[in-house]
């Protein structure tokens, strides 16, 4: 079975992501930046995996 690539949401984010690699000039050390400290402004919003919640609490196995 042959997947549509032209998925209309698809397009969207690699556009978005597109525009944001543009604004840091395409510097892959500022974009792990970036990305990094949007990952912890929204860190509430993230789902922790079983295996990272496993690997911080020593607890859990």
């Amino acid at each position: 079975m042959k997947q549509n690539l032209s998925d209309t949401v698809i397009d969207e984010i690699r556009e978005v992501r597109h525009r944001i690699s543009a604004h840091f000039g395409h510097d892959p050390t500022q974009l792990v930046l970036y990305y990094m400290e949007m990952q912890k402004q929204y860190q509430n919003r993230l789902i922790e995996t079983a295996k990272r919640s496993a690997d911080e609490d020593p607890a859990a196995t």
